[in-house]
Parts: structure tokens; C-alpha cells; sequence
């Protein structure tokens, strides 16, 4: 049985120019989807520009397996109507969190992670070390849809007692 490498917090901060499922805007919640579990937010209702700010834990057994991240429109009398997905690894800020970082300044951008084909980023996504803990914001476009971005920033928990920080 392997052990835990540990837990990663994705704070679901908001959605931008989501699209509009319904006559009056949509209702979006997202989904994230890792090695079977499955977490959602809560449903914003009547808008494309959702703020959400919430934090989903994720265990993580294996740094390279992709998070599916998926936005939907929750619907009362129907199936909930997708609005886009979009996968994001979490390779590079493993990286990091191996490096010693503890005599580096708080705010600094220790590696910054560039958009290209093989991933979902709509910007620069930029490794910082922040009060002694590794954060990477994300700007994930959605694929399979008009539009619509969804902004995240993930975080890595340590468990006392694990090597990797």
C-alpha cells in the first residue's frame, strides 16, 4: 500500500464569462474529479461571473495523474447542463514543494508555469511561496464551450510527519 504524498487545497475562487445555459444567465457549480473522488461547489445562482471562494481538499497519490476540473449548470427539472471542462497537473508544484524554500522571501515567484497545448492555462500561472507555503494560481480555460474561465488557487497541505513539505 502506498502512502499519501499528502493533500492539495483548490480554492475555487470564481468563474469569468461563463456561458449562459438559460434564458436568465446559468447557475454554475464546478466539479473536480481525482483518482475517483469526486467534489463539488456549491450552485451561484442567475449568473456567468460566479464567485465562489471556495476550498476543496483533494488527496494525492500520484502527483502526475491530471485533476479534471468540470462546470456545469444545476437545473431543477432536467439533467444539469455542462458548461465546459478543463484538466490541470500538479507536476510542477510537487517540484517546488521538494525544493528547501525556508530562507527565500515571502511573495516570491519561484517558477512560473506557461500556457501551451498540452494544458488548459489561459495565462502564466505563477508558483509564489507565501508565509511558508507553496501557492500556484491557475487561470483554467474551458474546453468544449464558447467561453468561460475558472480561476483557482491550489495549495499544498503538509502531513506532520511526511518527508515532502
Amino acid at each position: 500500500m502506498s502512502t499519501l504524498p499528502g493533500f492539495l487545497s483548490v480554492k475555487v475562487l470564481r468563474g469569468v464569462n461563463l456561458v449562459s445555459r438559460d434564458a436568465n444567465g446559468s447557475d454554475p457549480y464546478v466539479v473536480l474529479n481525482l483518482d475517483g473522488q469526486k467534489l463539488k461547489t456549491g450552485v451561484m445562482k442567475k449568473t456567468v461571473n460566479p464567485v465562489w471562494n471556495e476550498d476543496l481538499t483533494l488527496a494525492v497519490k500520484n502527483a502526475s495523474t491530471p485533476i479534471k476540473l468540470e462546470v456545469f449548470d444545476k437545473d431543477t427539472f432536467s439533467k444539469d447542463d455542462q458548461m465546459g471542462d478543463a484538466e490541470f497537473d500538479i507536476e510542477a508544484l510537487m517540484q517546488i514543494i521538494q525544493m528547501d524554500l525556508e530562507d527565500i522571501r515571502s511573495g516570491t515567484v519561484v517558477r512560473t508555469v506557461r500556457p501551451g497545448s498540452h494544458c488548459c492555462l489561459a495565462d502564466e500561472s505563477h508558483i509564489i511561496w507565501e508565509n511558508g507555503q507553496v501557492v500556484q494560481d491557475l487561470l483554467l480555460k474551458l474546453r468544449n464551450v464558447e467561453t468561460g474561465i475558472v480561476h483557482l488557487q491550489l495549495r499544498w497541505v503538509n502531513i506532520p510527519g511526511n518527508n515532502v513539505r
